[in-house]
């Protein structure tokens, strides 16, 4: 039994639905509808149910059942959520695709998560199925209105396991040894988030009462998926979930949908900060903002301008609310890149390079686990195809975060950087090693090197240090472009320079620390090629 008690995700939203029917559940504003062509306004708790049955029964009917994986490339479209609840139902799993991936990318997310069937707007449709051809997959790929077909042959790929700890969701994550990993999600990594975020208190207090929450954020990733909605649905609240964030229209979107909490994440308060002054900065109900990686130089002045407070938060696509930490109490500390004080059910330490506890007030790697029976209750079941990176994550019974923070003597917890050689750039992670193994496939690239350089806006912006045959501003910036058709929008490097060699070991690797330096020296070179203008989010 869950702290939520039920045994799936369809389980606690069925619940919600008969004690709230008449409630909205999912809301669309004008601008999300007209972006996407479809109905704008409310979407209630029942009139979702019966959705969610209908989609369910048209699935089991078609063959679909325990143990087989959907993948789904919907952008941030309601029946995303609708599709998801009913596969959930017949204990089917998803597989998230970002809409931002290209060829190459999918690929791999297809060949590797080895789904029965593909869901995609019709935009993306021909694309994935080729992209499923050339990985080998015999699947269709269909939109959300179409006949569902049989899924393919021996399409049961996930562990045989009952109730909680069945599989919901497989969502990818980059890593530090190039291809992204696929985290294996059970119901209990739902339930749980949903669970932590309405008990959470403080500053974060939900009630019962329709709270009212809008996010920007990509509802494949697990803070809009497994916090944001999860959230929702275990406190009979309304969740408003734009197409992206628009930063001109921010603020009276917010308005609109009535939120009385919202989510960030660290480019948000930067670019909003920026916009000029205005009498209707406060013109809203939101009571608190809940994200991540806010600059500390921006915290206390954003509070005071809007009105409200930001909960600055930690976890990974790994642990969920298994070790999540928030500064929700109002004993918070603003600007410090705090993140407040673990709960009684995390335990954590933290070790320096020698693998030994560090002192209070030194920095080191942060290690988490669940203080129950089960020290890795609502974490992640395991990276799919990999236990070699799976046993590496949970060595010694801890898992690894790869992120450096210091403890206080109030037992405060501060992020200080990121161990792993992963590029953040507005909020998504970025696999240096990943970027590298797309930009050698390019005819005129003999070797590449990619790090992170800073960026007032992004936090991090890709950086390639390539060697070239017959270098120029030209090819740099052929070579984004041809990026910008391989991988995601933001992956692709914004900044290109051409060197003689690499730094790197005597067995031929990288040397990560020399790289990066030299990336920051090459940063205002005048025969560095800017490409950062060329990174636009492409149309679907």
């Amino acid at each position: 039994m869950t702290a939520a008690s039920h045994a799936s995700v369809y389980s606690a939203f069925c619940h919600s639905a008969r004690r709230w029917p008449d409630r909205g559940i999912l809301n669309v504003l004008p601008s999300t509808a007209a972006a996407y062509t479809i109905a704008a306004g409310e979407i209630s708790y029942k009139a979702m149910l019966e959705q969610v049955d209908h989609y369910a029964g048209r699935f089991e009917q078609a063959g679909y059942g325990a143990g087989m994986r959907v993948a789904l490339l919907l952008e941030n479209r309601p029946v995303y959520f609708t599709l998801w609840l009913a596969l959930n139902k017949l204990a089917v799993s998803v597989v998230p695709i970002n809409p931002d991936l290209r060829a190459a990318e999918l690929e791999y997310l297809i060949g590797h998560s080895e789904p029965a069937l593909v869901i995609a707007t019709a935009e993306r449709s021909a694309e994935l199925q080729q992209a499923a051809e050339t990985a080998g997959i015999n699947l269709r790929v269909i939109t959300p209105d179409t006949d569902f077909p049989s899924p393919r042959e021996n399409a049961v790929v996930a562990e045989k396991l009952q109730g909680e700890a069945r599989e919901a969701a497989v969502l990818y994550t980059s890593g530090t040894t190039g291809s992204p990993k696929g985290c294996v999600l059970p119901n209990t990594y739902f339930l749980l988030a949903g669970h932590w975020y309405a008990t959470v208190g403080g500053i974060a207090a939900l009630s019962n009462d329709g709270e009212r929450m809008i996010t920007p954020l990509p509802i494949f990733h697990m803070n809009a998926m497994a916090y944001s909605f999860m959230a929702m649905v275990t406190t009979g609240g309304c969740l408003t979930v734009l197409d992206r964030f628009h930063p001109r229209s921010w603020w009276s979107d917010v308005k609109a949908s009535g939120a009385s909490c919202l989510h960030y994440l660290g480019v948000m308060p930067s670019i909003l900060m920026a916009a000029d002054r205005s009498d209707s900065d406060k013109d809203h109900s939101v009571r608190f903002g809940f994200g991540a990686g806010v600059d500390p130089k921006l915290h206390a002045e954003f509070e005071q301008r809007f009105g409200f407070p930001l909960v600055e938060a930690w976890a990974m696509t790994e642990t969920g609310a298994g070790a999540v930490v928030a500064a929700s109490t109002h004993e918070r500390l603003i600007g410090e890149s705090c993140l407040g004080t673990p709960a009684g059910d995390i335990e954590f330490k933290l070790i320096g390079e020698s693998g030994d506890a560090v002192d209070t007030g030194q920095a080191g790697e942060l290690l988490v686990r669940r203080r129950h029976e089960n020290p890795r209750y609502g974490f992640f079941s395991h990276y799919y195809k990999n236990p070699a990176a799976t046993d590496e994550a949970w060595q010694g019974g801890w898992f690894h975060t790869g992120d450096i923070m210091r403890l206080d003597n109030h037992g405060n917890l501060f992020f200080v950087d990121r161990r792993k050689n992963v590029i953040r750039r507005s909020g998504e992670n970025i696999a240096a090693v990943e970027v590298e193994s797309v930009l050698m496939r390019h005819p005129k690239i003999n070797a590449a090197g990619v790090a992170a350089v800073a960026d007032e806006i992004r936090g991090d912006e890709v950086f390639a240090c390539l060697v070239c045959d017959n270098p120029s501003p030209a090819v740099a910036t052929e070579i984004t472009q041809w990026c910008l058709t391989q991988m995601a929008y933001y992956k692709a490097p914004g900044y290109i320079a051409f060197v003689d060699q690499l730094p790197v070991t005597a067995t031929h690797k990288i040397q990560r620390a020399d790289l990066k330096a030299l990336a920051a020296t090459l940063l205002t070179d005048d025969a560095t090629t800017n490409t950062t203008q060329l990174k636009k989010r492409q149309s679907t």
